[in-house]
């Protein structure tokens, strides 16, 4: 899923090569880019799923399944504090232990997509991993971790073909670090059937049931 506010930046990389090469290569090496530009567009359409219902919900599932989606690293106090007190409320009654999940979605910069760098980004996201998961360790809840795909809702969505999640928890980047943060977060408390929280920092929103 594309965040609106990235559309404009995707119009501009198609449209802008195209008008540059009509006007230094001429007609022939103009049509030559718009072909390839209409082929990108073709597979980004191609990876757009439909936006149905996301998770499991907590009825029914055999056992709770924790998955923390994390923008920044995973270090407060306050927040650490949260996870374990729903990863504590998740064990009541359960028979089995909460499996818990740490997703870090590899987030690219404009130029590192187009110059395909990937290795930054996914350095940076593994950064944060470890920093979370040997946060939630001294807390005495262990979890493994992995790198996510760069857009949030597109992660959480791989990750819960094989991860079925019955809570969702969000760890929001730093106020104006992200602006597609909010709109990933409302999309997915209307999609998610899992319950679903929103950590920021300064204090989560309580969970949405589904």
């Amino acid at each position: 899923m594309v965040a609106p506010w990235k559309l404009p930046l995707i119009v501009a990389a198609i449209a802008v090569p195209i008008v540059v090469s009509f006007y230094l290569g001429g007609p022939g090496v103009g049509v030559a880019v718009g072909a390839l530009a209409a082929v990108a567009i073709v597979v980004v359409a191609v990876r757009q799923r439909p936006r149905g219902p996301l998770g499991v919900p907590v009825a029914g599932a055999e056992r709770r399944r924790l998955l923390i989606v994390v923008r920044r690293p995973l270090e407060e106090p306050e927040a650490i504090h949260e996870i374990a007190e729903i990863v504590a409320r998740a064990d009541v009654g359960s028979a089995r232990p909460v499996e818990v999940l740490v997703l870090s979605p590899a987030q690219l910069g404009f130029l590192d997509r187009w110059a395909s760098d990937l290795e930054q980004a996914r350095g940076e996201a593994q950064e944060r991993l470890v920093v979370s998961v040997a946060a939630l360790a001294k807390a005495g809840i262990a979890a493994e971790a992995r790198v996510g795909d760069e857009e949030i809702v597109q992660a959480v969505e791989d990750q819960l073909g094989s991860f079925a999640a019955t809570d969702v928890i969000l760890v929001l980047a730093e106020p104006g670090e992200d602006p597609g943060d909010d709109a990933a977060a409302d999309q997915l408390e209307r999609r998610l059937r899992s319950e679903f929280w929103r950590l920021a920092p300064g204090g989560a929103s309580g969970p949405a049931a589904r």
